[in-house]
């Protein structure tokens, strides 16, 4: 699997997605200027990039499958 290059395109966007979340998450917990001023960019961030991760998990499962 590790050899296939679309299941690392698939495990960097969840790496991506973990990564907005965390941000997200740590700036929430200390407050302050930057939270307010990106709560809501890196909630819209985590949004897209969530649905990019899910949109090339499911293309690799439609490939694996043999459908294409």
């Amino acid at each position: 699997m590790l050899s296939d290059p679309f299941f690392l395109v698939a495990g960097a966007a969840v790496l991506v997605v973990l990564l907005i979340l965390i941000v997200g998450i740590i700036s929430f917990a200390r407050g302050g200027n930057f939270d307010r001023r990106n709560a809501n960019r890196l909630m819209r961030w985590r949004v897209g990039a969530q649905l990019l991760a899910v949109l090339v998990i499911l293309l690799l499962a439609w490939i694996r499958r043999g459908a294409i």
